[in-house]
C-alpha cells in the first residue's frame, strides 16, 4: 500500500516538474523595474514594509528582471501584507509599459481588492498613480462594455476581478502581470486562460 502511495506521489511531483519545465522554457518579457517609482511609492504609504515584505518584493522584482515567465506563490497569513506585495509588483509592471491583473474567486473578495487597490494608491503622486478598474460577471452589459474598451486600448492599468477577466471577449492592450489570489480554488486551465491573455 505505501509503495502504491509513493509512486502516486512520484507521478504527481515529476508531472508537475515538467509542467514547470515547459512553463519557464516559453519566451517571456523582461521588465525593467522603476526603482525611483517604487521608492515613490513606498514613501507615499503610511506605513513601512516589513522586512519579509521587501525580501519578498526583491526576489518578485527580480524574476521580473528576467526574460523568463515568472511563477511565485506568496504565502503568508490574513492580514500579513501581501496585498501591499502584490500592489508593489504590479506599479513596477505598470511603469514599464505592461497592465497588471488580480484575479479573485468571488466577487466580493475582488471588490474587496479593488477599493483596498484604490486606497493604497489613494496618496500616490499622480503621475505614478495607475488606474484600476473592477470587472466581474454581475456587471451589466452597458457597465462591462466602457471597461472592456478601456482594458483593450491601454486606458487600464490594474484590473481587478474574477473569472471575468479570463473570458474570450476580454482582451488586454499589454498584461505583464496576472496575481491570482487564493490560487488553490481556481484549476489549471483557469490560471492558464490569464497567462496566456498576455502573450
Amino acid at each position: 500500500m505505501r509503495r502504491v502511495a509513493f509512486d502516486d506521489f512520484l507521478a504527481l511531483q515529476v508531472g508537475l516538474l515538467q509542467r514547470k519545465q515547459t512553463w519557464h522554457s516559453l519566451p517571456g518579457m523582461a521588465i525593467p523595474i522603476d526603482r525611483d517609482a517604487l521608492r515613490r511609492f513606498a514613501d507615499a504609504l503610511p506605513f513601512t514594509m516589513t522586512r519579509a515584505q521587501l525580501r519578498s518584493l526583491k526576489d518578485i522584482l527580480g524574476d521580473m528582471e528576467q526574460p523568463a515567465p515568472m511563477t511565485r506563490l506568496l504565502q503568508g497569513d490574513v492580514g500579513s501584507g501581501k496585498t501591499i506585495v502584490a500592489a508593489t509588483a504590479a506599479l513596477a509592471a505598470i511603469r514599464a509599459g505592461y497592465q497588471a491583473a488580480l484575479m479573485a474567486p468571488t466577487e466580493i473578495l475582488a471588490e474587496q481588492h479593488a477599493r483596498g487597490l484604490e486606497r493604497i494608491f489613494a496618496e500616490v503622486p499622480d503621475d505614478i498613480r495607475p488606474t484600476i478598474a473592477l470587472l466581474t460577471g454581475s456587471m451589466s452589459a452597458g457597465a462591462r462594455a466602457p471597461v472592456l474598451e478601456q482594458l483593450e486600448h491601454g486606458g487600464v492599468d490594474l484590473i481587478v476581478g474574477t473569472h471575468a477577466l479570463i473570458q474570450e471577449d476580454v482582451a488586454y492592450h499589454r498584461l505583464g502581470l496576472a496575481v491570482i489570489d487564493e490560487q488553490h480554488r481556481f484549476g489549471v486551465l483557469q490560471r492558464t486562460a490569464l497567462r496566456s491573455k498576455g502573450q
